[in-house]
């Protein structure tokens, strides 16, 4: 007996149609949509702020009102993160949607991850939930099941479970369903969206259809989409996305902590890939509380350097905004030499300088910064201007990890019929510990290098967990592997990503994957919202690895 989930959204923002674009492509028996990111909690706080009813991805019921039919006539579940920081409010607007259209839909919705009022100073404190809660609401005959914060693996692990009747304990069985989910959390980055080998694919990237898992009773999964839908899935796909801010071997989470060292994945047929293989083990006995507060106030100018002298002309102007940013808490200069000598055209014989300045004072680095800046117009270095001219400067967010025991969270199903059901945490719980390397293959056998980019021979996908970042390294060969697993050290890494060195960086090997998962502690500040990096969650870390050139055997050129 199969159990087909799709998805249909990655992250608040994504493509509007999708919701149709997968009920009418083929068969399915679950729609999923993830909304919610770290940056995301933090907007909807701010919403909140101003509407006490607020809270919510306010595209979700756009998209459901015009497909809402579709749900019904084709019997497919949705279930959706979509209610962010007030999953009663969202299921409310669905019910009174559905009530206006007259389409008979039963909704039900999962609380009790807010614990905002236990975390003074938090813009919003929620903790992680399984998908227990999202079955119970399932087993009693909804139709939508809207959630809070919830992991993003917990929207297929709950439908698996009500599906096959999982009991909490059926660790390998729950670690598989995660593994599919992790998957399928990010759309259309298992289908060929955001993948380093793009222009090899053989489907068309221009427009990539969204994932679907073919789940089976015994936690093993065919990733997959609908016939016609652009794009592709293969086993680098699918191993990329199972890398994406993930780090060791052990996946934890608060239904079970998956073993990634265990899973197994090989090509199925054109567009299906298997999972297979997956282990699993008692969760840990915390759940993670995602923590957004606003940290201060931000404000930036990117002042443009054309033609000669450009580090004296940088120098310039740092001295004559230095009286100006004395009092500020923190400011950072970047000189980004995007200039060419003997450009034919004045834009690539320009350099930007880019200054950023925070403080908790919104005084500091508004007008205080702006004045300063636009004063100089006519008397700093030939040629001054700026993108754009600073503003009175914004709020910035900061992100922070805390825990709590799984027993502390109160979660509660909220049935159609409005009883609520307590949602009892994991039965077990055992405290993940860090695997020990596995042994690494042999080395390669000596022979002629040639100086060229990583990228040449290996993929890489990247993102942000908090201030830290992790980059999943594989490659798709047996040779490629052996001379990746002895070559990419710790050290080489820090030597060929500069920005780096300074920080603590882990490797794991994932040898099933053929993968290293690099987790550079640090590297993001506070986090996305506090925006403290050019690239602020860390989305093309990977590929700046992978333009970065090193001795590679010709054989795997």
């Amino acid at each position: 007996m199969t159990l087909r989930i799709g998805n249909f959204s990655g992250f608040y923002g994504d493509r509007s149609d999708a919701l149709r674009e997968m009920l009418t492509g083929g068969e399915l028996d679950v729609l999923t949509g993830d909304y919610l990111a770290e940056l995301t909690m933090l907007i909807l706080g701010r919403d909140r702020l101003k509407d006490p009813g607020a809270g919510y991805a306010r595209t979700f019921p756009r998209q459901l009102e015009e497909c809402l039919g579709l749900v019904h006539d084709r019997q497919v579940k949705i279930v959706t993160n979509a209610g962010g920081l007030n999953p009663a409010g969202l299921a409310a607007r669905v019910r009174e949607l559905a009530q206006r259209l007259g389409v008979p839909l039963r909704v039900a919705h999962v609380e009790g991850d807010d614990l905002t009022a236990a975390h003074p100073g938090s813009l919003a404190a929620h903790a992680y939930l399984g998908g227990f809660g999202i079955a119970a609401c399932l087993r009693a005959g909804a139709d939508v099941v809207v959630t809070g914060r919830v992991t993003d693996a917990a929207l297929v692990t709950g439908p698996a479970a009500a599906h096959f009747g999982w009991p909490p304990d059926a660790y390998d069985r729950l670690a598989g369903a995660v593994v599919a989910g992790h998957v399928l959390e990010c759309g259309t980055q298992a289908t060929g969206g955001n993948y380093a080998f793009f222009t090899e694919g053989p489907g068309d990237v221009g427009r990539p259809g969204f994932p679907l898992a073919e789940l089976h009773e015994d936690g093993t999964a065919v990733i997959t989409k609908h016939p016609g839908t652009g794009g592709f899935v293969d086993v680098g796909t699918v191993t990329a996305q199972l890398l994406y801010e993930t780090a060791g071997a052990r996946y934890a989470g608060p239904d079970v902590t998956a073993r990634l060292d265990t899973v197994r994945l090989r090509q199925d047929g054109p567009d299906r890939v298997r999972i297979e293989g997956v282990r699993g083990e008692a969760p840990p006995p915390t759940l993670k509380v995602g923590r957004n507060r606003l940290g201060g106030f931000r404000n930036e100018v990117v002042f443009v350097l054309t033609g000669l002298d450009v580090e004296a002309k940088a120098a310039l102007v740092r001295r004559q905004l230095a009286p100006a940013l004395g009092k500020v808490a923190d400011a950072r200069w970047e000189l980004v030499r995007t200039d060419r000598p003997d450009a034919a055209t004045e834009e690539t014989a320009s350099a930007l300088l880019r200054l950023v300045v925070r403080d908790a004072d919104q005084q500091a680095v508004g007008r205080a910064l702006s004045g300063a800046a636009v004063e100089l117009a006519l008397a700093s270095y030939p040629g001054f201007h700026v993108l754009a001219p600073p503003g009175k400067g914004a709020p910035y967010g900061v992100f922070e990890d805390a825990y709590v025991p799984q027993g502390a969270v109160e979660q509660v199903a909220v049935l159609p019929d409005g009883r609520r059901v307590p949602v009892a945490p994991a039965p077990d719980s055992a405290v993940p510990e860090d695997v020990p390397e596995p042994p690494l293959p042999g080395p390669p056998p000596d022979g002629p290098t040639r100086r060229a980019p990583l990228g040449l021979v290996a993929g890489a996908r990247s993102g942000d967990k908090g201030g830290h970042a992790n980059v999943g390294v594989w490659v798709r060969t047996d040779a490629a592997w052996s001379w990746l697993a002895h070559t990419l050290t710790v050290d080489r890494f820090r030597a060929l990503l500069p920005e780096t060195a300074p920080l603590p960086v882990t490797r794991h090997v994932l040898p099933r994957l053929r993968a290293l998962n690099f987790v550079v502690e640090g590297i993001l500040g506070e986090g996305v919202a506090a925006q403290a990096r050019f690239d602020p969650q860390a989305k093309a870390l990977g590929e700046w690895l992978r333009s970065r050139h090193l001795d590679i055997p010709e054989a795997l050129l």
